[in-house]
């Protein structure tokens, strides 16, 4: 079993690097068994295991430590090394350390650069800067003693002997972030320096119940075949995939026992999308409406192979176009009798400040949410249960209504384990035990930052719900202030994340015989936004000046009239081009 002395050897990654940096080549090798490593040229970037020792390279120009090799990529010059360069431990999981991924850093392999044309430079100037992008990606975590991208309930269904295997051959696919910078070290068998990052988030703290220690920890896995930001990935592909898919698992381990929880939240499974266009709530629309039953009918196939009976929860609202968007999936459920479809106005039945309506949804599902169960697994590794299905919830984010709903959720069954396992009596409550519930709430609300910043750039919304269960008034701040952060984000700047996660994604593949992606563009958003914007606020601007002058002269009143006129132009250029001045992806399309 996991974290326990095994008669099978485990896999283990090299944790410690020292990264060498010649003038032709980087060289990196293990600090423990300094015979293993390998170098990758500076002037194309080909890989050579290593097979002498550093010294035959000459005098390296720099030494520094590094903790993992996240991958390689090929731009239209250059290749480029993703390296870890600082880390810090946050936990373990199944006894084993888990760090998260502070600072990493993409080390040039680009002479050939020199050679390149005009066009070509420029193309690889702007791929640099999403590389930069890439660089300060939050919430990374991994292991170098075992997979973090599979449940515990998979785990269980290996055979004897599968922690032997490299991790990335362990791990599942759907939740490796860096999947697609791989490739060439896996080509080269450098097993022991792959690392499978997981994008998501890790949080384990340590319950004080009667006095007996108990861990619990809360992991996210961000499923990649759909990665991206909050208003340029909504929805599904026609393969079924939604963005921001996620699987959460709630692990609570104890003398030997442990007890696993799995829910997931995605996108609702429809082509549809919300394009940015200035305006603070975009206009839902929904797309290619014939091919929906297919895409709905893929994902649940998909959800129901990996996790068994789905119970579908949509907290969207029930009226304007949000509705419209929701009544659309109803549609769609109702041709599905295998998946039951819950529908509960979140907002509408809950607010901003009844979290205990939930209870509401609750009793609409708590015969089949029990039903369903969750893992448990004895001191020997014995399975005493599992859990035969999962709740699917979503909202239009998938973030701060999912995030509520799912904290409940798991609180409900975390009392269920605890008593299971004896650390409750049947009359007792997580909720009552008041320090603990305190770190249980601090846990998922954390959680709920982790993954909103990934998606949306912000911390969650609803996060004192989650924390305290009631909304507070720094709360409502905080909120205000994260909502207007993602307008800015969303408006302004995510086009370009969006490229990045395209582009280490490999969504976006570099055709260096094909037109630039960067010509095709005859409209550059950002270059007309300033002047729009300065000719907005100085119209204004000398239109109030004017006006306080009006009073003395006509002259200045049809001033005051003419800059009003030029001001209002110039807004309802803007307002009907609303979309023309936002950041915008220009490597993919949406679908």
């Amino acid at each position: 079993m996991e974290g326990e002395s095994s008669s099978c050897e485990r896999f283990k990654l090299y944790d410690q690097l020292e990264l060498y940096e010649f003038q032709d080549r980087f060289v990196v090798k293990s600090v423990e068994f300094p015979s293993r490593g390998f170098s990758i040229n500076r002037g194309d970037g080909n890989i050579e295991p290593l097979d002498c020792d550093t010294t035959c390279f000459g005098n390296a120009t720099k030494m520094s430590t590094i903790y993992g090799v996240a991958g390689t990529i090929r731009l239209v010059a250059g290749v480029y090394m993703l390296v870890i360069t600082s880390r810090k431990e946050v936990g373990n999981f199944l006894g084993f350390p888990v760090f998260q991924v502070t600072s990493m850093k993409f080390l040039p392999c680009d002479a050939a650069l020199k050679l390149s044309t005009s066009q070509e430079k420029k193309d690889e100037a702007y791929f640099l800067t999403l590389l930069k992008t890439v660089e300060t990606t939050p919430g990374l975590y991994y292991s170098y003693q075992t997979d973090l991208t599979l449940n515990l309930q998979r785990r269980c269904k290996f055979a004897e002997g599968w922690t032997a295997r490299p991790l990335w051959k362990q791990a599942d696919p759907r939740f490796v972030w860096n999947k697609n910078l791989l490739v060439e070290l896996i080509e080269f068998k450098l097993d022991e320096f792959i690392i499978p990052l997981l994008q998501g988030s890790f949080q384990a703290v340590q319950l004080k119940l009667k006095e007996s220690p108990t861990q619990l920890t809360l992991i996210s896995r961000r499923c990649t075949r759909r990665l991206g930001t909050r208003m340029w990935r909504r929805g599904a592909n026609l393969e079924g995939d939604t963005a921001n898919f996620i699987e959460t698992e709630q692990l609570v381990e104890h003398e030997g026992l442990k007890a696993s929880l799995l829910q997931i939240r995605g996108s609702i499974p429809l082509l549809w999308e919300q394009i940015v266009d200035l305006s603070y709530k975009p206009h839902l629309k929904i797309v290619n409406d014939e091919k929906s039953s297919k895409v709905v009918q893929h994902h649940f196939f998909d959800l129901s192979q990996r996790y068994g009976e789905i119970i579908a929860v949509d907290l969207t609202d029930k009226h304007g176009e949000e509705g419209q968007l929701s009544a659309a999936f109803a549609a769609e459920m109702q041709k599905l009798p295998t998946v039951r479809y819950v529908p509960f106005d979140f907002h509408h039945i809950c607010g901003t400040t009844k979290f205990e309506n939930l209870q509401l949804l609750y009793d609409q599902i708590s015969e089949d949410f029990e039903n369903q169960g969750y893992l448990l697994i004895d001191p020997e590794g014995n399975i005493l249960r599992e859990q035969k299905g999962i709740i699917r919830a979503n909202c239009i984010d998938c973030l701060d209504r999912t995030n509520v709903t799912q904290c409940f959720l798991a609180q409900r069954s975390l009392t269920k384990q605890l008593q299971r396992v004896g650390l409750l009596t049947s009359a007792e409550c997580i909720t009552k035990c008041n320090e603990d519930y305190t770190k249980f709430r601090t846990l998922w609300a954390e959680q709920g930052d982790e993954i909103s910043l990934q998606y949306a750039g912000t911390h969650a919304l609803k996060g004192d719900l989650v924390r305290y269960g009631k909304q507070t008034f720094s709360g409502v701040i905080k909120d205000g202030m994260s909502a207007i952060t993602r307008y800015y984000l969303n408006n302004f700047h995510d086009g370009v994340r969006q490229d990045a996660i395209d582009l280490i994604c490999g969504r976006y593949s570099i055709n260096k015989h094909g037109p630039s992606p960067f010509q095709l563009n005859g409209f550059e958003s950002l270059s007309y936004l300033p002047v729009a914007s300065v000719l907005v606020v100085g119209g204004l601007t000398i239109t109030s000046l004017t006006l306080q002058q009006a009073g003395r002269n006509a002259q200045q009143f049809m001033s005051s009239v003419l800059w009003a006129g030029v001001t209002a132009g110039v807004m309802a250029v803007v307002k009907a081009n609303g979309k023309q001045f936002c950041s915008r992806p220009r490597l993919c399309s949406l679908r």
